[in-house]
């Protein structure tokens, strides 16, 4: 008789996890009025730009500029710090496929920095080796709402002059010795897309402490325009990359509820943390006292096949979503360097990149390979997401219950 779910056993778990997005009568009354207003645009609303207040106070921020989306936020941000065409752009070869592609757009060229296994950020030692002189700026991504290593990467940026922009767009409400990421260097960008723990769909938001960069990133989002300036005076070379009044309704309710939710993501996380610390084969991201806020986008754990009888880890993932664990999932299946627009002639575009005949030496990334960052794709990375954390405490007995059954009975996992 078979005992796992996926050879036609019983699940272990019946009930769903938590569903994402949550919404409550409070965001249909925020758009509704939005709606009746008459003002849907942030340029006559009030809605993104109280937003904008309530969000860069939350997140430690002098200023605040929402936008269409991270993405955008990556881009603008990577602009208003002075990064152009032909610079050296370091960033983490496990990552969004936006932080590279960002960077791309403005003309710079990304150069892919190998990730601390026990941590899954940016390793510093390994991106101090990769500086040059044409390096420009350097870019930590706070995966999965864990904060990179803040205190290296500022030094590092202090002792080469580097620009530092922070891809924070997992990371709300997360936070390195008691201080909010995001404005820790120069700016950061904030994604509010469908998945992410605070969202209206899409939209984004640029963060910083410096005047004279917020200032060029608000201009950069309106057009080209300046505060004091005319209407259809335009004076840098912007676009309309303005979040919309509905957005920031959405978004003003999802963050009222949002520090709430992060208590009970983290809560669970260390319990579960607590759990899988007994099984064999998994562990989990190394703790670090100096990161004294997670936001847990995705709890990550690393996954040792030799301990499952040599399955791999794709097979494991659907043993585990055949026994009711739907939200775990395997994460980024390619480093940056290695998908097919990175490695595709111009980009995939018809024209060749914007540095091209700027940078003397165009990078090959079919040559890239990142040790650490390799084998989290490929092997070991496994996410759950953070919907499944807003779950009660037999959610997460749940998991650490499903992995010991399928480890149990891992032989069952051959035929399959």
């Amino acid at each position: 008789m078979a005992h796992l779910a996926i050879a036609g056993g019983e699940p272990l778990r019946q009930q769903p996890y938590p569903s994402w997005p949550i919404w409550t009568q409070a965001e249909v009354a925020a758009v509704q009025a939005v709606v009746t207003s008459g003002r849907w645009g942030s340029t006559h609303g009030t809605e993104v730009q109280h937003f904008e207040t309530e969000f860069a106070a939350y997140q430690d921020a002098a200023y605040g500029i929402a936008v269409v989306n991270g993405t955008v936020a990556l881009k603008l941000a990577l602009t208003a710090a002075g990064v152009g065409v032909g610079d050296e752009v370091l960033m983490p070869g496990y990552t969004f496929v936006a932080t590279a592609t960002a960077a791309l757009e403005v003309g710079a060229v990304p150069v892919f920095v190998d990730i601390d296994p026990e941590t899954y950020t940016i390793d510093p030692a390994h991106a101090a080796a990769l500086i040059t002189p044409r390096t420009r700026a350097i870019v930590p991504v706070h995966l999965g709402g864990r904060p990179a290593d803040m205190d290296a990467i500022l030094d590092l940026a202090q002792r080469h002059d580097l620009v530092v922009i922070e891809d924070a767009a997992q990371a709300w409400g997360s936070a390195w010795n008691g201080a909010k990421v995001g404005a820790l260097g120069d700016i950061g960008g904030i994604s509010f897309q469908a998945s992410k723990n605070i969202t209206a769909g899409e939209g984004g938001m640029l963060l910083t402490n410096d005047p004279a960069i917020g200032e060029m990133a608000r201009s950069l989002s309106n057009c080209g325009r300046q505060p004091e300036g005319l209407w259809y005076a335009h004076y840098v070379l912007g676009g309309n990359y303005r979040l919309g009044e509905f957005q920031g309704a959405v978004l003003r309710v999802q963050l009222q509820r949002y520090p709430e939710h992060l208590a009970r993501r983290q809560a669970n996380a260390a319990y579960l943390a607590r759990g899988l610390a007994e099984i064999d084969g998994i562990s989990t991201l190394r703790s670090d006292p100096r990161v004294t806020a997670n936001a847990y986008h995705i709890f990550f754990m690393r996954y040792d096949a030799e301990a499952f009888g040599g399955v791999p880890k794709g097979q494991f993932m659907k043993a585990m979503q055949a026994e009711g664990i739907q939200g775990v999932h395997g994460g980024y299946s390619l480093p940056v360097y290695r998908q097919p627009v990175m490695q595709a002639k111009n980009f995939g575009l018809p024209t060749p990149p914007l540095f091209h005949g700027v940078h003397p030496h165009p990078p090959d990334y079919r040559q890239v390979a990142l040790p650490a960052t390799d084998r989290a794709c490929d092997d070991e990375a496994i996410w759950i997401r953070h919907n499944m954390l807003l779950g009660d405490r037999q959610a997460m007995d749940d998991i650490v219950e499903a992995i010991l059954k399928i480890q149990r009975y891992r032989d069952e996992l051959q035929d399959q």
